[in-house]
């Protein structure tokens, strides 16, 4: 198949699961810069670190020139998910250190996209190797849009979960939950490959991809869910300091904020940004105890002040 078509059928269908991740994230979205950087890590880094890692692997085992079914296999099921989620995952290593890299979430929609990336350019490469003729192309497309893809997004989205469960954990989660992560990811992908790499295990190939797909949007909702109560709490206090209405909490936790009306609309957005992100920052002040309490102690105040300053006077 041309090349444009195989580019475009890489790329469209990952930009709207990327877009429809970021969407999902719906009190604090990442800065889609941040978002698009580990989109792009997946897509460049992550495979060139996977094919060197799967070459590596080839050489110290020997399979390294072997073009048997069974070296193939080994290949597959076993290199691919070893070298391919390492490669993928040591990109949050880094930034998970940073201070927008804060919850759950976080680690979930940061992990997605690198897992997006991945599969984009790894679909690039199996649509212009495999689909010589129409209806090979056609197939590998959907499989590999629908399946695959979706795999390297949940299994990546997977070790940034537990990589932000470690950030506020006691010194020894600090060091399981990351491994736990890491190995679940390995595991999702050892699971895919191993199922469509028989004819008779195909099929249920399918079916664990559905189940994985369902767990992964459950798993989501639930950490949307904790931040609307971590909102809710969070403002409650600011609600008996003074500082915000009673009435906004409800409605800053919920769809209701993007309504018109209930505050003047000039200060809507602004106002709604900067009292979620209040909550969010003293709920990570809680968190931390290291040095970083300073850092959001500071935050803290700077977003008090400019919530203050909207509601007295309609402007910053």
């Amino acid at each position: 198949m041309p090349i444009l078509a195989s580019l475009f059928a890489a790329l469209v269908p990952m930009f709207i699961y990327l877009a429809l991740i970021w969407w999902m994230d719906k009190y604090d979205r990442e800065p889609f810069s941040f978002l698009f950087t580990h989109f792009l890590w997946g897509a460049l880094g992550a495979v060139i670190i996977g094919i060197a890692g799967n070459m590596i692997l080839s050489v110290f085992t020997g399979l390294t020139g072997t073009e048997s079914k069974s070296s193939s296999l080994i290949q597959t099921i076993f290199f691919a998910p070893f070298s391919e989620e390492i490669a993928k995952g040591v990109f949050l290593l880094y930034s998970v250190n940073s201070k927008k890299f804060d919850n759950i979430t976080d680690g979930i929609v940061y992990g997605a996209a690198i897992g997006l990336g991945f599969g984009m350019t790894e679909n690039f490469i199996y649509f212009l190797t495999y689909g010589d003729t129409l209806s090979s192309w056609i197939q590998l497309v959907l499989i590999r849009s629908l399946f695959s893809a979706v795999m390297h997004c949940i299994s990546t989205a997977s070790f940034g979960a537990f990589l932000a469960i470690a950030k506020f954990s006691s010194p020894i989660g600090k060091k399981i939950f990351p491994f736990a992560g890491l190995t679940i990811a390995m595991l999702i992908h050892f699971l895919w490959n191993a199922t469509i790499s028989f004819e008779n295990t195909f099929f249920y190939g399918f079916i664990f991809m559905i189940f994985l797909v369902l767990i992964f949007f459950f798993v989501f909702k639930l950490s949307i869910r904790n931040e609307k109560q971590i909102i809710e709490y969070e403002l409650l206090e600011e609600s008996n300091y003074g500082l915000i209405p009673e009435e906004h909490i409800k409605i800053l936790s919920s769809h209701l904020r993007f309504r018109k009306g209930w505050i003047d609309e000039r200060i809507r957005k602004l106002y709604t940004r900067y009292a979620i992100r209040l909550a969010f920052d003293k709920n990570q002040f809680r968190k931390v105890k290291d040095a970083s309490k300073n850092y959001y102690e500071i935050e803290i105040e700077k977003d008090r002040q400019v919530v203050r300053s909207l509601l007295t006077n309609n402007t910053l």
